[in-house]
């Protein structure tokens, strides 16, 4: 009897050790490809050659994936400092391409009220110099306080372009939750204008990263919740007119990034605020349009991780934030490219 009851521990052992070593085998592959950046947020694959842009505290920056390249695109940004708890501090934030030589930048380094999205042109290769920050393309905004905002706008984290539309997220108001956009013809986008009032429609607070839907003209929304209160994050979805059309709970801390992948999974980075060791990338499933919990499904776990975006070959690249070695004042944050999603 002891015989068999040790065999079969034995064998219970194996098979869970076996069950671990293929969790640890499924992982995607993943590599560092850029590294010492400053609480890097924003992230976008400039279409046609393929250069990853991030923002960051220090500016808007260009990687050329083939040689690892780093250059400096857009410097000159003032600084401002975000956060409950741990504060960081922050420059340019969301980044979106509305073309393949039109970036629009989402600013994080002014007051609310003060802050402005920016459109730069951008060439194909690496500039010789950085751009001042000042010298866009266009420039949209200020949204100043009225009637819509008691303080007005700023803290434009997440933004989404195309050749009709811009859409940024804004943490200005907070009893408001906005959405801003702008209209785009003929390449050149229109006033920023106040569109969708998330927390009034979600009751929760902190729009943060934001997509188009894979079909029609609808966008998603990544409510981030209250960065000190566990699994509050939501992921939203608003129709043209700006209406609320669904609302799915994740049990995700602090939703920070989504991306669709080239074969139309859709993907979310959990910065997590209050407990960063659970900060990872999740794909997510909305299920049935009645469905009200979204199915987060982890892939990868990473060390406070924001933005996300997929080059035309599937690979994922992933802003983190990093942790400094203890003593170090060299930025830790990081670029990490992920392969096979």
């Amino acid at each position: 009897m002891l015989k068999t009851r040790l065999t079969a521990l034995m064998a219970g052992a194996a098979i869970t050790a076996a069950l671990s070593l293929t969790a640890q085998a499924a992982k995607p592959a993943h590599e560092v490809v850029a590294k010492g950046l400053d609480n890097p947020t924003g992230v976008a694959v400039q279409p046609g050659t393929g250069h990853v842009f991030i923002a960051s505290h220090a500016g808007v920056h260009r990687l050329d994936p083939k040689s690892g390249k780093l250059t400096a695109e857009v410097a000159g940004n003032p600084t401002d400092i975000y956060g409950k708890g741990p504060k960081y501090n922050i420059g340019p934030l969301g980044l979106a391409f509305i073309d393949a030589n039109h970036l629009v930048v989402g600013d994080g380094s002014r007051p609310d009220g003060e802050e402005l999205v920016r459109v730069y042109k951008v060439g194909n290769e690496a500039a010789a110099e950085p751009q001042a920050e000042g010298k866009a393309l266009y420039t949209l905004g200020p949204i100043t306080a009225s009637d819509q905002t008691a303080k007005g706008e700023g803290n434009f984290y997440g933004v989404v372009a195309d050749g009709e539309r811009i859409f940024v997220t804004c943490n200005g108001d907070d009893t408001k939750g906005w959405v801003a956009s702008a209209r785009v013809k003929d390449g050149k986008p229109g006033k920023l204008k106040l569109s969708i009032a998330t927390k009034e429609a979600t009751e929760v607070d902190a729009p943060g990263p934001i997509a188009f839907a894979k079909m029609g003209k609808a966008v998603i929304v990544g409510q981030i919740g209250e960065v000190n209160v566990e699994g509050d994050s939501l992921i939203t979805i608003y129709n043209p007119k700006g209406e609320l059309t669904r609302k799915l709970t994740t049990t995700l801390n602090d939703v920070a990034g989504l991306a669709w992948s080239g074969s139309g999974k859709l993907y979310a980075t959990d910065f997590s605020w209050i407990d960063a060791s659970k900060g990872a990338l999740y794909q997510l499933n909305l299920g049935k349009k009645e469905a009200t919990a979204a199915t987060a499904k982890k892939i990868l776990d990473l060390d406070k991780p924001t933005g996300i975006a997929f080059d035309g070959d599937g690979n994922a690249y992933i802003a983190v934030f990093g942790t400094a070695a203890e003593g170090s004042d060299k930025p830790a944050g990081q670029i990490i490219k992920v392969s096979g999603l």
